[in-house]
């Protein structure tokens, strides 16, 4: 899941890895809403998850509510977790932090968004965290194809990328 409870660092830390370049302009209350998860770079809070599903809202105070969701195939239990989001910087920029533990925040980079907003490649903060997100269960072989020589340029080893099943609701 999108930046599923595992992904936190201090607020000083860098928010993008070197050769990323965060979408701008971005739309944040385009990009709210379900996103599913195509594939991901496997780590602890994840692993074993399929189904996975990102879900963004606006918060009250500006701020973009995190709800991932996963199924726990070994233990047949729906994961779930809650979490915040904030720019890191202008709210134009598609460079925001996220926070499942208190004031420990981590990136949440938009790097690759076509313009209809269906398709998304997200960079964590450093080249071990990588995302590819569909509104739909599925995606164009071209546009994955397009991302995953956009993150191997960056430097992101995609062969280490998790391809997630979606076959439960």
């Amino acid at each position: 899941m999108a930046l599923f409870i595992g992904l936190f660092t201090c607020n000083a830390c860098a928010t993008i890895p070197d050769g990323a370049v965060a979408i701008k302009p971005f739309d944040a209350e385009r990009y709210l809403g379900k996103w599913y998860e195509i594939a991901r770079f496997d780590f602890r809070f994840e692993r074993g998850l399929n189904n996975t599903t990102a879900t963004y809202s606006l918060l009250p105070n500006g701020n973009i509510r995190v709800e991932n969701r996963g199924y726990d195939y070994a233990h047949k239990i729906w994961k779930k977790a809650i979490g915040k989001a904030k720019f890191a910087g202008a709210t134009d920029e598609a460079k925001l932090k996220v926070s499942f533990f208190g004031p420990f925040y981590a990136g949440y980079n938009v790097i690759a968004l076509d313009s209809a907003y269906k398709y998304a490649l997200i960079a964590g903060s450093d080249l071990g965290y990588l995302w590819i997100l569909s509104r739909e269960t599925t995606m164009p072989e071209a546009i994955k194809q397009n991302y995953l020589d956009l993150a191997q340029k960056i430097g992101f080893d995609t062969k280490q990328l998790v391809w997630v099943e979606h076959t439960t609701n």
